[in-house]
């Protein structure tokens, strides 16, 4: 997305879309070589554990609203969100974010359990946008500050420049996005590498579809994801699922790194890219959590990053039918481990102290615990968590029930299955947090609504 701005749509893509005959060649999409985080396999994305991760999350604007990304990210998640994409500039029209600066993101997105794409936002439109960084320029920025990336293939990927080439000259993408892969991986980069489309990112020229396969194969590590922008050009079922599909079909991996639900080039088909991705297993990225300006302010998620402001956007991609709250799942990588500060809750009122309530006595056998903490409250809601832990001996699956004491009721769920029934709640642990070593813990989180009173409930857990 450019900021502050709108962009533009060339008169010919839409037609050429429509008569395009040319498709990707299919190509074997496993890792040359180990990784030490995210690989793909064909067009799947895997997580450090070899788990499948599905992408559902949102950009945010860090670079130009630094102070607000500890609170963003917190409200984020507690949307239920596992990914969010941040801007970051290399110095050559905003920023420079230096080691320290991107260090600092992703503790905060590690303390939320989110996965961080990295991006640098000074790419966009490269060749039509004045100022504007070549890919070149944005490696030269990666190499700078691979001391803070270094050891976090766990948890980032990194995503090379933002939209690197407008409608000029869009077939020097090709060339430039391959350098740059080669020279990252030259430089001791294993992360997973993302690399956007050119025409500002909707690939209407097909430069990024018709050559996918050549790009791919540039990469020693057989490491790259594929991200495409969905704006105006994308506006029919038909050409959102002619797009995405010739990717599944080619074995590629491919993410719709930034849609809205409106743009001034046009009205994207927002439920369609959304069904599609969840039909088709594709992750996909809003633009964007808050601060939109120029005329694009309908793109924010939230009204002055409050996260209990959500506009009609907001409630859309997270609420929605195949929105964040009923597909997202976190990664995998989290499994077992607590975040090393809270996520917070919605900036009306400071977070309080965690309170557990009872649980369930120490278990032995085939058993386990479920401890449940107020990691923060507000007017007339609150976030909390749910430690399971396993007893003396491995469980393969969890269940947590209580029966709420003061009306509470949840609002979002997050890493378990839930059911309720009035005030009776159910929790199931969800396919990749049931199996537990003797010991070993995992968590599931939620924010709920309150009415003054917010008695914690008496838990108990079962395991099989």
């Amino acid at each position: 997305m450019r900021p502050r701005s709108t962009r533009r749509r060339l008169l010919g893509g839409l037609a050429a879309f429509l008569i395009a005959v040319t498709g990707l060649v299919t190509v074997a999409a496993q890792p040359a070589q180990a990784a030490a985080g995210f690989t793909v396999s064909g067009s799947r994305i895997l997580d450090a554990n070899g788990n499948t991760f599905v992408m559902r999350g949102v950009n945010h604007a860090h670079t130009w609203y630094q102070d607000r990304t500890p609170q963003a990210l917190a409200d984020i998640k507690a949307l239920g969100a596992n990914t969010v994409r941040v801007v970051l500039g290399s110095g050559q029209r905003w920023g420079p974010d230096n080691a320290a600066n991107v260090s600092a993101v992703i503790t905060q997105c590690k303390a939320n359990r989110l996965i961080c794409v990295l991006e640098v936002h000074d790419t966009t439109g490269y060749g039509e946008q004045a100022g504007a960084a070549t890919l070149a320029q944005a490696v030269d920025y990666w190499i700078s500050i691979k001391s803070a990336l270094a050891g976090q293939e766990r948890y980032v990927i990194l995503n090379i420049g933002n939209e690197p080439y407008g409608n000029t000259n869009a077939a020097g993408w090709v060339a430039d996005t391959k350098d740059a892969i080669v020279r990252l991986r030259a430089a001791g980069f294993e992360h997973s590498i993302m690399v956007d489309a050119p025409n500002w990112g909707q690939d209407w020229s097909f430069t990024m579809r018709d050559n996918a396969a050549s790009v791919f194969a540039a990469d020693p590590q057989r490491n790259t994801i594929f991200s495409v922008h969905m704006y105006g050009v994308f506006d029919t079922a038909a050409e959102i699922n002619d797009y995405l599909g010739r990717f599944i079909t080619a074995g590629l991996p491919i993410v719709v790194g930034e849609f809205g639900h409106n743009h001034s080039d046009g009205d994207p088909d927002e439920d369609t890219i959304l069904a599609t991705a969840q039909a088709r297993g594709i992750g996909y990225l809003g633009w964007s959590w808050s601060g939109n300006g120029g005329g694009v302010e309908y793109l924010d998620m939230v009204t002055g990053f409050n996260a209990a402001a959500l506009t009609s956007w907001g409630q859309r991609l997270f609420n929605g039918a195949n929105g964040i709250k009923a597909t997202s799942r976190e990664a995998s990588v989290f499994g077992g481990v607590q975040p090393t500060t809270p996520a917070t809750s919605p900036p009306t009122s400071p977070p309080v102290s965690p309170t557990p309530s009872a649980s369930t006595p120490p278990p032995t056998g085939k058993a386990c615990t479920a401890t449940y903490t107020v990691g923060g409250q507000w007017g007339g809601g609150f976030q909390g968590a749910v430690t399971v832990k396993a007893g003396n001996a491995a469980i393969a699956s969890w269940t947590v029930t209580w029966t709420w004491p003061s009306g509470q009721r949840f609002t979002n769920t997050w890493n378990a299955t839930v059911t309720t029934s009035g005030d009776a709640v159910t929790a199931r642990n969800a396919p990749y947090n049931g199996a537990l070593a003797a010991g070993a813990s995992t968590s599931w989180g939620f924010t709920a609504s309150s009415t003054g009173t917010n008695t914690a409930p008496t838990v108990t857990c079962a395991a099989a």
